[in-house]
């Protein structure tokens, strides 16, 4: 029973319904509509699902005078006050009460299929939130029950507190040179410098150290390249040849004691 003070709300209303006179079940197996004599209705009118506090009231009302028909207490769903049939989504079972408690089984059907679909859901919804406060309800309680925390200082307990004063922190050392990625310096040794831009043509070929004659440069002779031996010291270079092949001329005899020959 509602507790008394509990206001009424109305969850769901339809207006077409239609209510048949189902034979007992001699079985246990669901319920079927095709059983029933769905062409021929024993009663039409409207629906309107109410709760008052946890439990839900499916009431069938005159269309017309909005008188009460029937009503169907649920206080869970699913379960025995509303159930489904096997071969049909638009039609349900009630189990109708009376003010004395007698009940009676009922079959109730919905010309649409989106209507029952509501209705469906509009008793889901409210016994969800059933569920909902009865889980709120027990941790309330368990909460006032269980064993208070207590967070307040004792008679003569002190704290310290170190503002300020916190930890240095190291700073981060400089990485050397070999986290930089730099080469190491080259072996011992002097480095050459670079050749002038002057000479950026020259093939310079030193003269190995022993040997009295100078080096030889040979070149392809269908270019008309002249090959000449030098009469000078291993320290004499070769090298000229920025000008073209074809107008060398011949090599002077005089100029012996020069250092480079020119082509």
């Amino acid at each position: 029973m509602a507790a008394e003070g509990e206001y009424e709300s109305i969850l769901c209303v339809k207006p077409d319904v239609n209510v048949y006179r189902i034979p007992p079940r001699a079985s246990n197996r669901a319920y079927r509509a095709a059983d029933w004599k769905l062409d021929a209705p024993d009663w039409s009118g409207r629906m309107r699902i109410t709760a008052k506090g946890k439990v839900a009231y499916i009431k069938l009302e005159d269309k017309v005078s909005g008188e009460l028909f029937a009503q169907a207490p649920v206080k869970e769903y699913p379960g025995v006050a509303v159930e489904t049939v096997s071969d049909s989504s638009r039609y349900f079972v009630l189990r109708i009460q009376d003010d004395s408690g007698r009940s009676a089984f009922i079959g109730v059907g919905f010309g649409d299929r989106g209507d029952a679909f509501d209705f469906n859901v509009a008793l889901q919804d409210h016994f969800k939130w059933v569920k909902q406060e009865s889980e709120i309800s027990k941790s309330n309680q368990l909460g006032d029950s269980g064993p208070k925390l207590d967070l307040g200082f004792k008679e003569g307990q002190t704290i310290t507190l170190n503002i300020g004063q916190g930890k240095k922190r190291d700073k981060p050392r400089p990485q050397g040179s070999a986290g930089v990625g730099l080469l190491p310096p080259p072996p011992g040794g002097k480095i050459a410098p670079p050749p002038s831009s002057g000479l950026s043509n020259h093939n310079i070929v030193p003269q190995t150290a022993g040997t009295s004659t100078g080096c030889l440069l040979e070149l392809d002779s269908s270019n008309s390249n002249t090959v000449v031996q030098s009469s000078q010291s291993s320290d004499l270079l070769w090298g000229d040849f920025s000008a073209p092949a074809s107008s060398v001329p011949p090599p002077s005899t005089t100029q012996s004691t020069t250092n480079w020959i020119q082509f």
